[in-house]
């Protein structure tokens, strides 16, 4: 009786985590800076993230703080930002930063800088 009971259980956990909005199990508030694919911000490889994916192969790409990585904001993980939409984690910041995520600009430099930095309320 009791190995029926914790099946059932079982199955509907793995029913209520398959009908949740993956985008809503964690959520929190970090600062949100911008960056472009520009050697003078990153590396001898612009366009490239720290993920091996071309960062210009998808229009909403962000880098997270190496923090937020342990905390599972790994490689195309999709991340809501709220108030500005669904971006892919495709790239990691330096390990200096912390809760802290900085939104792929392209290379427009002066929209970037417009941005500046802003608190956000991050969803994954």
């Amino acid at each position: 009786m009791d190995t029926k009971r914790a099946s059932f259980g079982a199955l509907i956990l793995g029913a209520e985590l398959w009908w949740a909005d993956p985008l809503e199990a964690r959520s929190m508030t970090v600062t949100a800076t911008a960056y472009n694919s520009v050697v003078a911000q990153t590396d001898s490889t612009p366009d490239i993230g720290a993920c091996n994916v071309p960062i210009t192969s998808i229009q909403n790409a962000i880098a997270v703080s190496r923090d937020l990585f342990e905390m599972g904001l790994n490689c195309g993980t999709k991340v809501k930002v709220h108030g500005l939409g669904e971006f892919v984690v495709l790239d990691r910041m330096h390990h200096r930063w912390e809760r802290r995520i900085d939104i792929h600009m392209g290379k427009r430099v002066r929209k970037a800088v417009a941005w500046g930095e802003r608190k956000v309320r991050i969803s994954w």
